[in-house]
């Protein structure tokens, strides 16, 4: 499955739920979070997903009622 990079405001988004979201299963769509970094002063969150496509990632962030900035496909050296 594709990897994907994604940057985004937090929004109202506490760092529990960031962890919450990096913990859960594959979602509705086929995205399972890898990894997110985030800085809460700057509220910026960025985030590595496995994912189909690039829609399903940003419907993920959709139903969190955050809107991607960006959305890329990468690779990884993992």
């Amino acid at each position: 499955m594709p990897t994907y990079l994604d940057a985004h405001d937090m929004g109202n988004a506490t760092e529990e739920q960031l962890k919450q979201a990096q913990n859960s299963p594959m979602d509705e769509f086929g995205v399972t979070h890898k990894n997110i970094l985030y800085n809460i002063e700057e509220n910026k969150a960025f985030c590595i997903v496995d994912a189909p496509n690039k829609d399903a990632v940003e419907r993920n962030h959709q139903k969190f009622g955050m809107k991607c900035n960006w959305i890329t496909e990468v690779k990884t050296t993992v």
